[in-house]
């Protein structure tokens, strides 16, 4: 097995590690054997979405956001037909705002998005910012589980995503679109529905920084996973420890859900 992760704009979109998330996502597939090619690409440089497994978009500024969406709105029916054939995609941020319809500007201008998925985003007059709290949405703990963990028996599954939001946008979901889950403790997408990121296909977007991965080993896995299956239906993951990372997940819990500030504007 060999995946190849395009890593977009990593010299743009690298707030708060998000280039972590890569490293993550090639470390556990070397604990597995499996053979990873990492390709990172930026403004100007070719890339064929045909050629890559799973695809990465970090956060970045509202200055960044729009050089990017110059660069991708020529190949936007690529992507999206790259999306439909099922590309696994993982955006944070600035990266998962890339992909809704626009974004509003506190003085009312609109940068358009990529227009792929049916959301928009519009500037706020605070920032949302702290630690986050997710209980995932039950379609995607099922979708975890049955992608991942299916052939073990007692093997934890959680059913949290844990992470650190910092940002103005408030981002709105179409009724035809699913959230990653609710904050029980953050703001989320908007900080007034309490909804966090969008799952579409095998594309996910959200606004958990940290970086995501390390410390939701669960989601990385559900990503090669998926990535797997695409390219071979009948391969299995093998099942990793995860001790550090459990702790770690576990740790952001114990120590965060318990305090003052829960989900929701205060």
């Amino acid at each position: 097995m060999k995946l190849t992760i395009f890593h977009l704009y990593p010299d743009l979109l690298d707030l708060y590690g998000d280039r972590g998330n890569v490293l993550a996502l090639a470390a556990r597939c070397r604990w597995r054997g499996i053979d990873v090619e990492i390709r990172r690409i930026s403004l100007g440089e070719e890339m064929d979405f045909s050629e890559a497994d799973i695809l990465f978009l970090g956060g970045g500024s509202d200055r960044e956001q729009s050089l990017l969406v110059q660069d991708l709105s020529t190949r936007s029916s690529e992507l999206k037909a790259a999306i439909d054939d099922g590309l696994v995609m993982l955006t944070i941020c600035g990266g998962y705002q890339l992909l809704g319809l626009y974004y509003q500007t506190g003085d009312g201008k609109k940068i358009p998005g990529l227009g792929i998925l049916d959301f928009y985003t519009i500037a706020g007059n605070k920032r949302l910012i702290g630690n986050v709290i997710v209980e995932m949405a039950p379609e995607l703990l099922s979708s975890v589980s049955g992608n991942i963990l299916r052939q073990t028996d007692g093997v934890e599954v959680f059913n949290t995503m844990v992470g650190f939001e910092n940002h103005s946008g408030k981002t709105y979901l179409g009724s035809e679109l699913n959230s990653l889950g609710r904050a029980l403790r953050g703001y989320g997408n908007n900080g007034e529905d309490l909804q966090e990121g969008v799952w579409y296909k095998n594309v996910f977007g959200t606004y958990l920084h940290g970086p995501l991965l390390p410390k939701n080993p669960h989601i990385t896995d559900l990503l090669l996973g998926l990535a797997t299956k695409r390219k071979n239906p009948a391969y299995q993951l093998e099942v990793l420890g995860d001790s550090l990372e459990k702790a770690a997940h576990h740790a952001v819990i114990e120590r965060f859900l318990t305090a003052g500030f829960r989900a929701g504007p205060k």
